[in-house]
């Protein structure tokens, strides 16, 4: 089955959420733990958990991700900044224990002129430190386009954070077809390649989720400009090969393209379940 769906608000709680991803054909979702580009947090509600957990059995959802805010920077040299990220990693990580556990998505980092060695140093440390051998949710480090200072631009500094990490087994890879795109990972041409890569250097047992994004950017430009599947430069025939390609094919995959409306995600979703072979 292909476990698919989009990012989704839940400032109505995540029982909504979870009708909504039905009512559009898909059977998983994303949504932010907080303001994206800020720090307020929706108060947990019990029942909401509750009701939404009943629908999800009824309904065979499979669990959704939570991705951090964009304003979490792990790496920052400003101290107020990373000592704030500090703190929200670890009362998002409480939270989602109280959900049960779920992935928890982040983008590492920048570092902001420390340099990537410094950056990734400070990453690690951040997570040894907030994440508990106790807590059952799993953490995403998502692959980034390039932009700037951020760190997560290729596998390689990806892999030198989980080699710091003293629970790897507990942390994972969300690839985002976007920015490996733009960071010059040929996924339209060499799917195959990049798959082989990223075994040698991370390793595919750490590949747990899929944003699936065209890019309005060409390739190796290192700018994250998603774009609906289809109409960018990466096209619709690699998203089929790659919600197909056996390595790949029962991880969750999850839609950030620009869409105005719920009706430009079911169309895609729809799309996508028609081109996949169970």
């Amino acid at each position: 089955m292909l476990k698919i769906g989009c990012h989704l608000s839940i400032s109505k709680g995540l029982y909504n959420a979870a009708k909504e991803i039905v009512s559009i054909g898909g059977n998983t979702f994303q949504f932010f733990s907080r303001n994206p580009q800020g720090f307020k947090q929706k108060e947990y509600d019990d029942t909401d958990f509750k009701k939404f957990s009943e629908y999800s059995k009824e309904n065979n959802l499979f669990k959704p991700l939570c991705h951090a805010p964009y304003t979490l920077n792990l790496c920052s040299k400003d101290d107020r900044v990373k000592e704030l990220a500090d703190l929200i990693l670890e009362n998002d990580l409480k939270r989602l224990e109280l959900y049960g556990g779920m992935y928890y998505n982040l983008h590492p980092g920048a570092h902001v002129g420390q340099g990537s060695e410094k950056g990734i140093e400070l990453i690690a440390e951040a997570l040894n430190k907030s994440y508990k051998a106790e807590y059952k949710s799993t953490i995403l480090l998502e692959l980034m386009a390039g932009k700037g200072s951020d760190i997560g631009r290729s596998f390689n500094e990806v892999a030198e954070i989980l080699k710091r990490l003293k629970l790897s087994d507990r942390f994972g890879v969300c690839l985002d077809t976007c920015h490996v795109f733009a960071a010059g990972y040929d996924i339209v041409n060499d799917l195959e390649g990049v798959l082989l890569e990223f075994d040698k250097i991370i390793g595919l047992k750490y590949l747990k989720a899929l944003h699936l994004n065209d890019s309005k950017m060409p390739f190796q430009s290192y700018k994250d400009r998603h774009a609906a599947l289809g109409e960018g430069y990466i096209g619709l025939e690699p998203f089929y090969k790659i919600i197909n390609h056996p390595v790949l094919k029962e991880l969750p995959m999850y839609l950030e393209t620009p869409h105005e409306s719920l009706s430009g995600y079911e169309k895609e979703i729809s799309l996508l379940k028609k081109a996949y072979h169970d």
